[in-house]
């Protein structure tokens, strides 16, 4: 009975001390808005105009006819985000349910995504330390209209703010590698239509259902240069844009290793370039003066200056890349030579598929005789590896690998975007001018794209090969749970995992998948034959074929042994 008691007590003791962990953790990891004397724009009444489309005096969010958000918004910075955030509430809270979604696919268990709010609380406990006070009240002033139902992870601010941390962190966590966006330009006069052009793809893959609300924003700020911004709701920083000055900003990430402490968000940087610089000079100057916790390439477009450079940041190191030709490429490691010793650059450039596709975009630039927005939209879509070679689609090797968030094009001389619609980059590019939406007065009582600029959706996207590539994402998440799912089976498991072959078989991961499947059910030899067929195929990086080869080990060995 005296041991019971000791124990109970030692129980009590222990559980006191855990309530007062967390109730410290909160306390500590708590992160407190800014102050904002006025918060009178949080009372402003949305009106909705028709279904879709809502104003808040001279702001306006509405969707066009090709499925693209279309907002404006003007004014102080917490009044801007404010009246964003109750203009977009739906979009804002929707979001989010995709994003947790997706987070709790990856993690499931409840118990270690507890854990991992408090390790990311701790990770970005001083993130607005390093977030300049303009985008801190902006981003306050949207967090008014988000959901409480994820207050479990934190509160709307806290969350809101560490979200837009998400794509640094994204891509420091997938196998310390990269998401594979790929983004060229030209200024050759003989081949473009304009002195300047750009296009980017950007594939950075949160679920198919967070691409599917594509939202471009145009923000009239009290300081600085007006800007466009595509974007998704919630979300204020840049990933890509274009301000009234023709300046351009696109992210690329590069290879890092897994941050130390939290820094400037690589989003919050890029927006504070296409809002305050007109020329590369200038981009590079704001780059300079915020650290960052993760590696990037930021691809830098300027009317003023005539061409195209690219911003190299690594946690420690800074360098300003210019081509020495009238064309530049951006895949996901660095150029210059700043970095051309750097080890992690050249395991990167030897490992993963980003070399690859650069070599790829190369080819179809100098192939293309006139680079007009047209033609950039087709590179843009191109799911080939070097010379036309069939390697499967969904393959990161390919400039398009169907997943993008958004593509996009630029012609900063002209103030002209293009962005892409739905599925993928395969849907229509609608333009927009930004001269003319810029010097509108009043509300517009129609969508801002320009139909004579119109990018006619790829024919893919209605051919059967993109129904069985639609068909064999699908049955990638059903064979993934197939093979986690113990050693039985039946005939129709069997015929999924012969399937998913037939569906895509140019792709080496359909092999892998299937090879996966016939190994967790014992099916040994079968997993011998699909591992050995996928590595004929064009493999996009290193650890995968190096993961292919080991259960390909596995399998035979297993299968002596059986």
């Amino acid at each position: 009975m005296t041991r019971l008691k000791k124990w109970g007590k030692r129980l009590r003791n222990f559980l006191i001390f855990a309530i007062l962990l967390v109730l410290f953790l909160e306390w500590w990891l708590n992160i407190a808005p800014p102050v904002i004397e006025n918060t009178s724009a949080w009372e402003l009444k949305r009106v909705e105009q028709s279904p879709d489309f809502y104003t808040i005096d001279n702001n306006w969010l509405r969707k066009n006819e090709h499925g693209l958000w279309e907002a404006y918004v003007e004014g102080k910075p917490f009044e801007r985000g404010a009246i964003l955030g109750n203009l977009a509430q739906e979009l804002i809270v929707q979001q989010e349910v995709y994003f947790v979604r997706q987070i709790k696919n990856l993690i499931p268990s409840e118990s270690f995504l507890y854990l991992l709010r408090y390790l990311v609380g701790f990770f970005n406990r001083n993130i607005d330390e390093f977030i300049p006070l303009e985008y801190q009240q902006e981003i306050y002033g949207e967090t008014h209209f988000c959901s409480d139902k994820f207050n479990s992870i934190g509160s709307n601010y806290e969350r809101i703010l560490n979200y837009h941390a998400a794509h640094d962190i994204g891509h420091a966590l997938k196998d310390y590698a990269v998401v594979g966006c790929t983004s060229f330009s030209s200024w050759e006069e003989e081949r473009t239509d304009s002195n300047l052009i750009l296009g980017r793809n950007f594939d950075f893959y949160v679920g198919d259902d967070f691409a599917k609300d594509k939202i471009i924003l145009f923000i009239n700020p009290e300081e600085g240069y007006k800007l466009a911004t595509i974007t998704w709701g919630g979300f204020l920083g840049v990933v890509s844009g274009m301000n009234e000055k023709g300046l351009t900003v696109t992210l690329n990430a590069a290879k890092s290793g897994l941050p130390s402490s939290s820094k400037t968000p690589i989003s919050i940087v890029a927006r504070k370039i296409l809002q305050y610089a007109k020329n590369i000079d200038e981009a590079f100057a704001i780059a300079q003066q915020h650290e960052t916790f993760v590696s990037e390439s930021l691809m830098i477009g300027s009317a003023e200056d005539g061409y195209t450079a690219i911003i190299e940041k690594s946690v420690d190191k800074i360098a300003l890349h210019r081509s020495d030709s009238a064309s530049i490429i951006c895949s996901n490691h660095y150029q210059s030579d700043s970095f051309k010793t750097d080890i992690d650059n050249q395991t990167n450039i030897k490992t993963s598929a980003s070399n690859y596709r650069q070599i790829r975009t190369k080819n179809l630039l100098n192939a293309s005789l006139n680079l007009d927005y047209l033609e950039v939209a087709k590179i843009l879509r191109d799911k080939q590896g070097h010379q036309g070679k069939e390697i499967g689609f969904g393959n990161e090797k390919a400039l398009n690998q169907l997943l993008g968030h958004h593509s996009v094009i630029f012609m900063p001389e002209k103030r002209l975007i293009w962005v892409s619609t739905a599925p993928y980059q395969l849907g229509e590019f609608v333009a927009y001018d930004l001269n003319q939406v810029f010097n509108l007065k009043t509300v517009p009582n129609r969508s801002l794209g320009i139909d004579s600029l119109l990018v006619p959706e790829d024919p893919f996207a209605t051919s059967l090969e993109f129904q069985n590539y639609v068909e064999f994402r699908q049955l990638k998440k059903e064979l993934t749970l197939l093979a986690n799912n113990g050693a039985a089976y039946t005939e129709a498991d069997v015929a999924k995992a012969e399937r998913i072959i037939k569906l895509n078989p140019a792709y080496y991961h359909a092999y892998e998948l299937a090879g996966n499947f016939y190994k967790a059910k014992g099916l040994y030899p079968k997993a011998i034959a699909a591992y050995k067929e996928a590595l004929t195929k064009e493999i996009a990086t290193k650890i995968e074929k190096t993961a292919l080869e080991t259960r390909l080990s596995d399998s035979k060995t297993a299968n002596q042994t059986h």
